[in-house]
């Protein structure tokens, strides 16, 4: 099972920190990794591949569940599931990065002068 993309793993196995070790394919486990493993948080620039990704997974559901394979729709609502609060992840990254304030690098030319004691 591929998501139709060419990317590489998420991690560097391509394998959840918080979970065992599956055998997937390079692709499967990267999509697999990113929205399933609660640990990994998603880059913002990332956001169009989640999108991608949850298109991809409805499709998969709904043939799934034509043919009948329960089995295999629950597995993929689990992965939407992940999809879905990855992307509210992102977002509430891009709303906060959006609201941050830069302050700057204070500077405190006054305060740390330098003195020079006479005769060096």
């Amino acid at each position: 099972m591929t998501n139709g993309t060419n990317s590489s793993p998420t991690s560097r196995n391509g394998k959840c920190p918080s979970g065992p070790a599956h055998a997937l394919t390079e692709r499967h486990a990267s999509m697999s990794t990113l929205v399933r493993c609660p640990l990994l948080r998603p880059d913002p620039a990332q956001r169009q591949r989640l999108e991608e990704i949850r298109g991809n997974l409805r499709a998969r559901i709904a043939e799934a569940e034509r043919e009948g394979w329960l089995g295999e729709a629950e597995g993929l609502n689990i992965s939407l599931a992940g999809t879905d609060d990855k992307l509210a992840q992102v977002d509430a990254a891009l709303r906060h990065q959006a609201t941050a304030v830069q302050l700057g690098m204070p500077a405190f030319p006054g305060i740390a002068g330098r003195t020079q004691t006479p005769g060096h």
